[in-house]
């Protein structure tokens, strides 16, 4: 018998899980069984994308537009990313899902990483567990922070990598966990899952550090990079300078990129891959054990995707579809089963869904709309996406073709790691080239798509408001 209570709500994030890569998947060679078996109770969403990033820390934005159900503009106090502090901060006016779901009377518990800042965590959770307040570590050396019902987590976000401390804080509160990211993270959900949850509903949001570099998969779950088919695009180097070529994450593999590296990156992040999804299946199997799932909605989902090796590139700070989509696999009372969703949508519309499937009031000034009515059906709510990079990069498609447009860097721009890039534009049609390779820019017979696609990337910056001419100015200045 089916609860008459909210259902709960339990969402799984993952870092830098490209959203094509579970084994249900077209072309996919992760193994992902837990995640495939969610997809057979519940529908999965192979059209889930992020927004892209004003930052190189593509996680900050996208997280917090998940959480607000904002454009990486209006979800930042400073759209620009010229203050970072102020770059990871939610405005304080900003409303939450964790937060509206907890003023509805849920218990709103989180679990793993928090790239934002603080003070929208605290307002947001009423508890929480193995904390990890930066954007990425060593998965065998996670620092954790422990729930502070004052909101005082000193060192957050100043953790240094090399010596494994925070730097200039020596009241920092945290402790470096005992084994790997995955499976504490995973031990603390199902702590929380197996205390008391007769008193009302709950959110329990798990945010995992995997499959982020490190790629370091624990003994057991490595992969042979021989048996790794290197995907359609796989490039030595990138066509062209896209102002992004000397980032760190473009550093993780020589240039020009080989077949033998390349293959074992690939191996190294389903490695990781496998490994997520097992932490997931035992999360499942307490929410089983406890008698929970009858009445729980259980998302997994990531902040954005990554290229590991596809069109030249390793890392995430670029347009292209591996880097901005991201899973989306949804099970639980009210969710269709066992459909695979070519609907379009972002981390917006999943944020508008999860308020309507708690029957939450939506927020009015959020910019996605719910793409489950929570009876059975799945509801399509766009035909286009935008989506900008830096002060370098924008996007905008359709349910077929997308474009890209690039700009060469204002020579007065001093960010590190930033290459001139180039004034360019792709066009690609998605149906016929899912895999990028083809760039009909110029072919005669889509330049009313072109044009058409261009118009509306101008609509889309102007709705958001755009950054982009701000963070010139301010990057100039400097």
């Amino acid at each position: 018998m089916v609860s008459e209570r909210r259902p709960n709500i339990v969402v799984l994030m993952a870092d830098d899980h490209r959203g094509t890569e579970m084994s249900h998947l077209p072309y996919s060679q992760a193994h992902t069984p837990v995640l495939d078996a969610l997809a057979d109770r519940g529908v999965s969403f192979a059209q889930a994308h992020c927004q892209g990033s004003m930052i190189r820390a593509v996680c900050v934005p996208s997280r917090a537009s998940l959480m607000t159900g904002r454009n990486i503009f209006a979800s930042s106090a400073d759209p620009t990313g010229s203050d970072f502090q102020r770059a990871i901060t939610i405005p304080p006016e900003l409303d939450t899902f964790p937060q509206a779901l907890r003023h509805a009377g849920y218990r709103t518990h989180a679990v793993g990483k928090w790239h934002n800042d603080t003070a929208t965590f605290q307002r947001s959770f009423s508890s929480g567990n193995a904390l990890m307040f930066l954007g990425m570590s060593d998965h065998n050396m996670v620092p954790l922070w422990s729930y502070d019902p004052q909101g005082e987590y000193p060192g957050a976000n100043s953790y240094n990598f090399d010596t494994h401390r925070t730097e200039g804080d020596e009241a920092a509160n945290f402790v470096h966990g005992e084994g790997f990211s995955s499976d504490i993270f995973a031990d603390a959900a199902i702590d929380f899952l197996n205390g008391d949850q007769s008193d009302g509903p709950f959110l329990l949001y798990t945010a995992f550090t995997a499959p982020h570099d490190p790629r370091t998969p624990p003994p057991g779950w490595e992969v042979d990079p021989g048996t790794i088919e290197l995907p359609p695009n796989f490039m030595t180097e990138h066509p062209f300078d896209n102002g992004e070529m000397e980032v760190r994450d473009e550093m993780l593999a020589e240039r020009p990129r080989t077949e033998t590296e390349v293959r074992q990156h690939i191996a190294d992040y389903y490695g990781m891959i496998a490994h997520l999804d097992h932490s997931i299946g035992r999360i499942i199997a307490a929410l089983d054990a406890n008698g929970l799932t009858e009445n729980t909605i259980v998302i997994y989902t990531g902040d954005h995707g990554l290229a590991v090796g596809q069109h030249g590139l390793m890392g995430k700070q670029n347009l292209y579809e591996h880097s901005l989509r991201v899973p989306l696999v949804i099970a639980g009372p009210g969710v269709p089963e066992g459909e695979d969703s070519q609907t379009l949508v972002w981390h917006a519309d999943t944020t508008a869904t999860i308020r309507a499937l708690c029957d939450v009031e939506p927020n009015q000034t959020a910019e996605g709309a719910p793409y489950l009515d929570g009876q059975g059906s799945i509801t399509p709510v766009r035909t286009s996406l935008g989506a900008a990079y830096e002060y370098g990069q924008r996007m905008f498609r359709d349910e077929r073709y997308k474009l890209i447009r690039y700009w060469r860097i204002p020579e007065t721009v001093p960010a590190p790691g930033t290459t001139p890039g180039t004034d360019k534009v792709q066009l690609f049609d998605l149906e016929r080239d899912p895999w990028e390779i083809t760039n009909l820019a110029d072919d005669p017979a889509l330049q009313r798509v072109r044009t058409y696609l261009e118009e509306g990337l101008e609509q889309w910056q102007t709705g958001v408001d755009d950054a982009l001419p701000r963070y010139v100015q301010v990057r100039g200045d400097r």
